[in-house]
């Protein structure tokens, strides 16, 4: 056995891999570089990524300016606490996301991953409404097909039955979940926010927060939804003295066709969360935003403080990375280049709607979504994808793709034409 054969068994056998039993199934694929958007493989293969790194590498890889970035920051130092210090790079990453987050979101809290932007951002719905006196607030109300992360506290906030984490529920906090949006921009009837609205005004006594993830639900199925529903549920939460929060962790920095989802219904949050997307894929950051009036009621809670702060919140190696991914996204005509993504993926996807074993195709932005009538039940539909030279990992029943931006045309043809070929020698049971 070589010494990737050998690297691939001690993998197999000895490392978790995202959602995967120990001992793995299969063999994972051993990769040694990447650049633009293609990764490469240690057998010399390489791929194009039409899942920019699980939504995150939309400037592609080893991108000069972002590796520079990276080097200058390391030259000075990688890390310090930041309690009781601060330093150049995280005051200017929160400024540059007060400028391109709407009014009046100006208070920000670093975290050092989506999943606990999410956690950071239930806590301070919890404090702000105890800290107005409202102590009993203490749940969420959100929807089905939801997904938040997979810590405890996001985890409670994803859907309880058809998510990832149904073996925990006896043991997360229980809170309210409404029917899932309708799909589509022009839905039958609203019976689905007369329910979410039923749900507010029977719990509201207790509710601190509304969280959904807006437009587009991801990992929990990946469902485009109208911005009327959106619009909505905001009007709600004002009415029932409920905080919003906004997950934008997948949907942010232009992935849907505006820099953030909620822009499509003229949706401010109270609370929003970033992640993935804020480092080009290149350091694990996160930070949720909120407002002053938000901040004012956690101080005044019994604590005083934001009860959050992890060791490595606001590294100045993934601050440095950010400034410099958010000034790349700015500096270049970002909406053409989603726009023309999505008119391509719309066009070239539509035949696979042709196909007997596929339910719907949707897109939205850079986002196309195949899903299809039965759940994949093996890696078989992966193999062929890497035979094809691209690279997709479908979920469920679901096979989809978020491609760096810089992809071009012809790479993009490459991935969907992929995706037709792989599903049209797939066999409907």
């Amino acid at each position: 056995m070589d010494k990737i054969g050998r690297q691939l068994e001690f993998d197999r056998n000895h490392i978790w891999h995202p959602y995967a039993p120990l001992p793995g199934k299969y063999n994972n694929w051993s990769v040694v570089g990447a650049e633009g958007v293609e990764i490469i493989l240690a057998d010399g293969r390489r791929l194009i990524d039409g899942m920019a790194s699980w939504w995150s590498v939309i400037h592609g890889y080893n991108h000069p300016t972002l590796n520079q970035a990276l080097v200058g920051q390391t030259e000075k130092f990688a890390h310090v606490m930041f309690g009781g210090l601060t330093h150049e790079p995280a005051i200017e990453l929160t400024k540059k996301l007060i400028e391109i987050t709407p009014a009046p979101l100006d208070r920000v809290f670093l975290a050092d991953s989506g999943s606990v932007s999410v956690e950071v951002a239930l806590k301070m719905a919890i404090q702000y409404q105890a800290g107005t006196g409202k102590p009993q607030k203490q749940k969420f109300l959100t929807v089905k097909n939801g997904y938040h992360g997979d810590t405890f506290g996001a985890m409670s906030v994803c859907d309880p039955v058809n998510g990832m984490h149904s073996l925990f529920a006896d043991m997360l906090p229980q809170n309210y979940f409404a029917p899932a949006p309708h799909l589509g921009s022009t839905p039958a009837n609203n019976d689905d926010i007369v329910q979410f609205e039923k749900l507010l005004e029977q719990n509201a006594a207790t509710i601190a927060a509304v969280i959904l993830e807006p437009i587009v639900q991801g990992a929990g199925g990946m469902r485009i939804y109208r911005a009327a529903y959106l619009k909505a549920v905001k009007d709600l939460c004002v009415q029932h003295d409920v905080v919003l929060i906004l997950d934008e962790i997948a949907t942010g920095f232009g992935r849907t066709g505006t820099l953030f989802a909620a822009e499509q219904a003229d949706v401010v949050a109270d609370i929003m969360c970033v992640g993935k997307t804020l480092t080009g894929g290149y350091m694990t950051l996160g930070a949720t935003l909120t407002t002053e009036k938000i901040a004012l009621g956690v101080s005044n809670c019994k604590s005083g403080t934001l009860m959050h702060g992890p060791t490595y919140m606001g590294n100045p190696l993934a601050c440095a990375v950010a400034n410099a991914s958010i000034d790349l996204l700015l500096s270049q005509p970002w909406k053409d280049t989603i726009a023309k993504i999505e008119a391509q993926l719309t066009e070239e996807l539509a035949s696979c709607q042709e196909l007997p074993n596929v339910k719907d195709v949707r897109i939205k932005g850079s986002i196309g979504v195949v899903e299809l009538h039965q759940t994949i039940l093996d890696n078989s539909i992966q193999n062929q994808f890497v035979d094809a030279g691209i690279w997709i990992r479908p979920f469920s029943n679901l096979v989809y793709i978020m491609p760096p931006y810089i992809i071009t045309p012809e790479q993009l043809s490459r991935v969907t034409h992929a995706i037709y070929s792989v599903l049209a020698q797939q066999q409907p049971d």
